[in-house]
This record gives structure tokens, sequence and C-alpha cells, in this order.
């Protein structure tokens, strides 16, 4: 409602149900005053229900403004005879706080979701996705300034993912003469691609 004498509008407590649907009807036909006297008539009761469902007071005032923009949108379709006014309005704040509380849990849902897939990269996965970001130029480089025997125990090694006795058994060689050609081999590879030796 309006104070004559100020001119502002007054917060009021709930109106008969007759006159609310006096103003839901004036509504209807675009009367912005008549929604405002409607919303000061409710809008505590309306937000009161929407912060008991979500248990957010910003999620609360977020679904009371959109409850009232959909009685604001559907006025012309409110009809008296199916209930009241607030039980109408209340019928909006119930349905967008329930659809708000499901965003709210796929939201984290998605985000737990997002963060346990990014924990559970293993270190090989990485190791494999810093190898495919090097410069490949830079490492052929690096390459050929090993050794023959090095540079095939490097590539049996890390290019082809053969295990230490694995890389012997291939060359015919004792596994300490293998791990001596990685060690050397990754040694001197460091080096030429500008690391400590």
């Amino acid at each position: 409602m309006t104070d004559p004498d100020t001119g502002q509008r007054q917060s009021q407590g709930p109106a008969d149900p007759a006159g609310l649907a006096a103003l839901v009807q004036r509504s209807s036909g675009g009367d912005e005053a008549a929604f405002a006297a409607l919303y000061d008539a409710t809008s505590a009761t309306v937000y009161g229900l929407a912060l008991r469902v979500t248990r957010s007071p910003e999620l609360a005032a977020e679904v009371t403004q959109e409850a009232y923009l959909m009685a604001w949108q559907q006025s012309p379709s409110y009809a008296p005879d199916r209930g009241t006014v607030l039980g109408w309005l209340c019928t909006f704040a119930h349905r967008r706080s329930v659809d708000r509380i499901r965003q709210v849990v796929r939201e984290r849902d998605r985000e737990e979701a997002y963060e346990r897939r990014r924990t559970a990269i293993s270190p090989d996965q990485t190791w494999q996705e810093v190898e495919e970001a090097m410069d490949v130029t830079e490492v052929r480089a690096g390459l050929t300034s090993l050794t023959p025997l090095q540079r095939e125990a490097v590539g049996l090694a890390y290019y082809q993912g053969c295990t230490y006795q694995e890389v012997a058994r291939h060359l015919d060689i004792p596994l300490g003469t293998a791990k001596a050609r990685i060690r050397d081999g990754l040694s001197s590879l460091r080096s030429a691609l500008g690391g400590q030796p």
C-alpha cells in the first residue's frame, strides 16, 4: 500500500483473500501499483517459505524474486475458485525452491566428480602428458648426441616401455650394464637439452 502522506510504499500484514484476489486481477491488466501492493502484503510469507526450503537467505531471495516474476506473468490465468492467492504464490515459491536445490546439488556433484577425476591422474599419465608436450625437435637433436648403445637402451626403456630386465634381455647384456647405459644416456640427453648433467 502507499502512504497518502509520504507517497512511499508501506509494508502491510496479510490482506484478506478477496483483497489479494482483487490485486492479482488488477495486476493481470498491467497495474504495477496493484502488483507492488500484492508484493508488500505477501512477500514475507513467500520469502519465509523459500527460506525454510532452501535454508539459504541468498537462494530464498532469488526464489522469491522468481516466484513474483512468475506471478506477474501468469496473473491473467489466476482462478480464485482453484485456491487462495497466497497458496498460488507459495506454490510458485515452493516449485522454484525445489528446482534451485536440485540445481545446487547437480552443480556440487559435477564439481566433486571433476575433482575426483583431476586427482585420480596417475604419475604415468602425467609423465605421458609431459612427454607429449616436449619439443620433438629438441629431443631428436638430443638423442643424436648419445652413443648408439645409449640411444638404443634409452629408446627401449622410454619409447617402448621396456623394464631394465627387458632391455638387458633384448640387448643381450647384463642387467647392471643395461641400467648404466640408460642412466648415462639420460644424463647425456639432459645435458643436450640444457639441464644439469
